[in-house]
């Protein structure tokens, strides 16, 4: 089987996020896309993070019935932090008779060199890269690439936390089951019963 894995910290996952892999799985032969949630991403702080069970479980909410997405959380059980080389290492032994691809923006991509052993992860793993406003690819550095020309809503979890914490609608930023979710737990520190329209 092919997979795809989609990694990020998806705090929260929003519809840019599903909208991405959607046309992941209609535009290549990928079997299914794994949003696999890092519990923390070495370039990121982990202070702003909603605990990672709470952010694996609105994956869940966001995707269910969708049966070639799945949520994955294969990082909360290796080393922290979460070093991608080091999850696919963990990945092919598990599942020797899959395929692993990873799906990154070329924003992401364009730092591809700062991560852990790029060169080994460019060699033996196809990357799915969707394009982003600014971001072009000039160098593949060797590896093997599709780009992907998806379409791209502006939409950033920074953004949506940043409405949550104003106390102001995030409707047809998040789904509608992960907007009630937020809203029922208090994620993200404020309550959102009655939010600006």
């Amino acid at each position: 089987m092919n997979i795809g894995l989609y990694f990020g910290s998806f705090n929260p996952i929003h519809t840019g996020h599903l909208i991405i892999a959607s046309h992941v799985i209609n535009s290549t032969d990928l079997d299914e896309v794994w949003f696999v949630v890092s519990p923390q991403n070495p370039f990121k702080k982990s202070a702003s993070l909603l605990n990672e069970h709470h952010r694996l479980h609105l994956v869940h909410t966001a995707i269910e019935g969708e049966y070639k997405l799945k949520a994955s959380s294969v990082e909360f059980k290796l080393p922290k932090p979460s070093y991608t080389i080091d999850t696919l290492t963990y990945l092919n032994e598990k599942y020797p008779k899959h395929i692993f691809s990873i799906i990154m923006g070329s924003d992401g991509f364009q730092n591809i060199e700062k991560w852990k052993n790029y060169e080994t992860l460019l060699a033996s793993h196809k990357i799915y890269i969707y394009k982003r406003p600014g971001f072009e690819i000039t160098n593949a550095f060797g590896g093997d690439i599709e780009i992907l020309n998806s379409p791209l809503l502006e939409i950033s979890s920074t953004y949506i936390r940043e409405l949550i914490r104003k106390g102001k609608s995030i409707k047809y930023l998040v789904t509608d089951t992960v907007k009630e979710e937020i809203e029922k737990n208090n994620y993200y520190g404020t309550s959102l019963e009655n939010p600006t329209q």
